[in-house]
């Protein structure tokens, strides 16, 4: 089963959570473990928003699924679509292994690889106004016109 979920707006945390366990506690693995972003108070926003290219993200959900899969791992994930008040969550992860050193490491790896390489565009929303946060965002590799291609002459 591929644990892959979109949402419009703020995730329910502890709806989620109680699926991912349910769905986990017959694997017979030894942890489930989660990351939860939660939207901060800062910079005066009110909210971020969130557009997500949906087709390039499961590609790149299905590329990690794949690379643990030799340790019998399973990844979870749930993100939000749209605006997200502060203190309101807008990404979960998670990490089914059988040990918990592995889904640790697992976890960061995932995380960090997310924040770097998802096709996901983040917005302040500051009175009312969606901003676009280049400053916080970074260029997915490959992405343009001519991807990763040197000029050649």
């Amino acid at each position: 089963m591929i644990v892959f979920e979109l949402y419009q707006n703020s995730l329910d945390v502890t709806k989620i959570y109680a699926k991912w366990y349910e769905f986990s506690k017959d694997k017979n693995c030894g942890a489930l473990i989660t990351f939860c972003g939660i939207v901060r108070d800062e910079a005066n926003i009110e909210a971020l928003s969130f557009d997500i290219y949906e087709p390039i993200l499961k590609k790149w959900f299905q590329n990690w699924q794949e690379k643990v899969s030799k340790d019998n791992v399973i990844l979870m994930f749930a993100h939000s679509i749209n605006e997200v008040k502060i203190h309101e969550s807008s990404y979960l992860a998670g990490v089914l292994s059988k040990q918990r050193k592995l889904g640790l490491k697992l976890i960061n790896d995932f995380v960090e690889d997310f924040k770097a390489n998802a096709p996901i565009w983040k917005y302040d929303i500051i009175n009312n106004q969606k901003i676009y946060a280049k400053e916080r965002s970074l260029k997915l590799k490959g992405a343009g016109i001519l991807g990763n291609q040197e000029n050649k002459c």
